[in-house]
């Protein structure tokens, strides 16, 4: 993937995490979707999705969209599902011709990461363990892990604080790093 590709999918979700007021973890899904228009249903049914499928999204006649979880995966695992979906609508997925498929797995995942668990407030609260990031951001191990990794590299280049975006993002949890770090 080109830095661009992944500049873009960071870039939407901090412009995301700003637009929706977010400032504290775990991200809280349900009123933002609501604000947004956007319903989440389950799929009981098995009426969209796979036994093997997460979730998916289209677009209802009404022009709104519709985020569809598979019931069955935890919950952890269903606020990832909704962050990539969420990415792949606030990224313009839907009406952007001119990406492929992959790049647009990519910026999704992307975004659901930076959203769930964004790098500068993880540094802000210092933390480095995955099982640290998983329970503050309410998300898998096994994607807390993949953060903390990345997080350990970040670490190391104490790169943040560069794009006015992150210094935003980063003002606007600010009362909730330090509530948690004196905790």
């Amino acid at each position: 993937m080109t830095y661009s590709t992944y500049k873009t999918a960071r870039d939407a979700a901090w412009k995301f995490l700003i637009q929706n007021h977010v400032g504290s973890l775990p991200v809280k899904f349900s009123a933002i979707c609501r604000r947004n228009q956007i319903k989440l249903v389950y799929d009981h049914d098995k009426k969209y999705l796979s036994a093997r499928e997460r979730g998916c999204t289209f677009i209802e006649n009404t022009g709104k969209y519709v985020i569809v979880l598979n019931p069955s995966d935890s919950i952890p695992t269903q606020r990832y599902t909704i962050a990539h979906e969420l990415g792949h609508i606030f990224l313009g997925h839907f009406t952007e011709k001119n990406i492929s498929p992959s790049d647009m797995e990519y910026q999704a995942e992307r975004f659901a990461i930076d959203v769930l668990a964004p790098a500068c407030v993880l540094r802000g609260l210092n933390l480095h363990t995955a099982e640290e990031i998983a329970e503050i951001c309410d998300i898998s191990l096994f994607s807390a892990k993949k953060r903390a990794e990345r997080m350990e590299i970040l670490y190391k280049r104490d790169n943040f604080m560069i794009s006015p975006l992150e210094k935003q993002v980063f003002r606007q949890f600010s009362a909730f790093i330090s509530h948690y770090r004196r905790n």
